[in-house]
């Protein structure tokens, strides 16, 4: 976590050494007042006072101008690595790798509190430390000088106070703060699931239940962050106890061999010397929280991709997509989920990919779509293998609609112009026509997850968005699902209309209206069992022919 703030180390640096001047200056001014007032009880000429009264003015005004500078240099260098760490997690999210292996609610929690942990790391658990490593080396090299014992013991106390001390709370905060870190995440995941499906916990009576998953959450959310108060309280009272000691060893030494004024300054020095580790045992508590908040977020940031560019193949002339041998599973060891499919969709053609449930059908779009790479096979559209191509530049070519598409809470508008940023109020009206919602208004909002609009709706608002982008290979993925059967046939009559001057894959487990396709391919066990029109097909025994048989029925 560090590391993420090396390109700033700088200013860092400029904001420790501000600190270290700041805590410097506030030791210095207490001496400078201990040695002012003790001499000043003895009626010397004020003259003699002239300079210990300009130093101190002058530390007065550099402790509040130094301690300004460090607050503004490391939060705005923390502050712009907390921006840079949030674009990297953003990115790594738009992979979508991390989004289908982490629960909504954990997302949030990884992407809010724990990336922000980085920010207290930086400007906590960083600067505090490095800045009292400076000022106390300054403050007790010069107590040595003035007093060779005074200065010794105040280098055992600072040690204490400001190693041994914060040493402690770290480690009796490494627990509790896996514990916090943990109990945060189940407390934003049971809040994001209550909320989330709270029509389905209320239809089912399941909504106490939930209440009460939400309760034990907070209740040890509760329980940790008492445990955590309790260990900053052991931490201060631990330092005051080592500062109360090393006060008296000093006080007892001094007395046997200083003067008033220099016993004076002695101990006041040293009193005010603590004021650089105060914030030390606080700050190590704290560690432990902001070490189990970095692994979650650098187990986002880890998460291996899941498609990666490979060296370019020879390019051929083949015109269209053509896919041989393709090969994919999910793990090492698991049956293959495409087992050696071959597929060819011309310019022009409309192609449907069916097949039963479990037969490869999602994993091939998936493929298409560069959310996965093929263990073996290739892809290529135009003669390019497609996993020699950066997945966006494949995703303007070949796009579509996923099998759950997602409508944000937003308006029509908004939504279509994710597909394209600078299309017109014309091209989402000319879009919106084509797939059957012309009556639509563009400033319609949608609602969350598009609860405003019924489920065909939301279909043919996914089907425009993808149409708008406008790929030379439309592929989608079940775009009927969910649908009752009268409103399928709806939404697919108007999507093979919307489609009829373009490339386009159709993958569905729906075979009404497929007489309308250029070719049919029934895939089963991740093979290519059939291939043909809906007539041919009917008419030869098979997979195809039962399905449509009964489905007639």
């Amino acid at each position: 976590m560090v590391a993420l703030a090396r390109p700033r180390g700088a200013r860092f640096a400029l904001g420790v050494l501000a600190g270290a001047v700041a805590t410097a200056s506030a030791v210095a001014l207490l001496a400078a007042a201990a040695w002012l007032i003790a001499t000043a009880a003895e009626h010397p000429p004020l003259t003699a006072l002239s300079v210990a009264i300009v130093a101190t003015r002058a530390l007065g005004v550099t402790r509040g101008l130094a301690r300004y500078l460090e607050r503004l240099v490391t939060h705005d260098a923390a502050l712009r690595t907390l921006a840079d760490v949030r674009v990297r997690v953003y990115a790594r999210l738009a992979a979508t790798e991390p989004v289908r292996r982490f629960r909504s609610g954990d997302l949030v929690t990884r992407l809010v509190g724990d990336t922000d942990a980085t920010q207290d790391l930086l400007i906590r658990g960083l600067t505090p430390p490095l800045a009292a490593l400076v000022a106390g080396a300054g403050v007790v090299t010069l107590s040595t000088i003035v007093f060779v014992p005074g200065g010794l013991v105040l280098a055992a106390g600072l040690v204490l106070g400001g190693l041994a001390v914060p040493l402690a709370a770290a480690a009796a905060g490494r627990g509790p703060g896996r514990r916090r870190a943990a109990a945060n995440a189940d407390l934003s995941t049971a809040l994001v699931d209550a909320l989330h499906g709270a029509p389905d916990l209320v239809a089912y009576g399941a909504m106490p239940a939930a209440v009460a998953r939400i309760a034990r959450a907070d209740a040890e959310l509760t329980r940790v962050a008492r445990r955590d108060a309790g260990l900053l309280g052991l931490g201060a009272g631990a330092s005051a106890l080592v500062t109360g000691l090393t006060l008296w060893a000093t006080l007892l030494l001094g007395v046997a061999h200083l003067g008033t004024v220099s016993l004076a300054v002695v101990v006041l020095t040293a009193l005010a010397a603590f004021e650089i580790v105060a914030p030390l045992p606080a700050a190590a508590a704290r560690l432990g929280a902001v070490r189990a908040s970095g692994a979650r977020l650098f187990d986002v940031l880890d998460t291996p991709p899941a498609v990666q560019l490979r060296p370019a193949g020879p390019v051929t002339a083949e015109r269209g997509l053509h896919v041989r041998d393709l090969r994919v599973r999910y793990a090492p060891g698991e049956p293959w989920a495409l087992d050696g499919l071959d597929l060819d969709v011309a310019p022009g053609q409309r192609v449907a990919v069916v097949g039963p449930s479990g037969a490869g059908k999602s994993t091939l779009a998936d493929v298409l779509l560069r959310f996965r790479d093929p263990d073996a096979g290739t892809v290529a559209l135009d003669g390019v293998d497609l996993t020699s191509q950066e997945p966006y530049d494949t995703r303007a070519t070949i796009s579509g609609v996923p099998q759950d598409p997602h409508v944000f809470a937003s308006t029509v508008a908004a939504n279509l112009r994710l597909a394209r940023e600078g299309a017109t109020d014309a091209d989402l009206r000319d879009v919106l026509d084509r797939v059957g919602m012309g009556s639509t208004t563009l400033d319609e909002e949608v609602g969350a997850h598009g609860t405003r609009l019924s489920g065909g709706m939301r279909q043919r608002l996914a089907l425009a968005r993808a149409l708008l982008a406008d790929p030379r290979i439309l592929v989608l993925d079940e775009p009927t699902t969910h649908l009752d059967p009268n409103t399928a046939r709806a939404v697919l009559d108007d999507l093979l209309d919307a489609t009829a001057d373009r490339s386009m894959l159709l993958v569905t487990h729906d075979l009404a209206g497929l007489d309308r396709l250029d070719e049919i391919v029934v895939v089963r066990e991740g093979r290519v069992e059939q291939r043909g029109t809906d007539a041919e097909l009917r008419a030869r025994p098979g997979w195809y022919a039962a399905a449509t048989t009964l489905s007639d029925r």
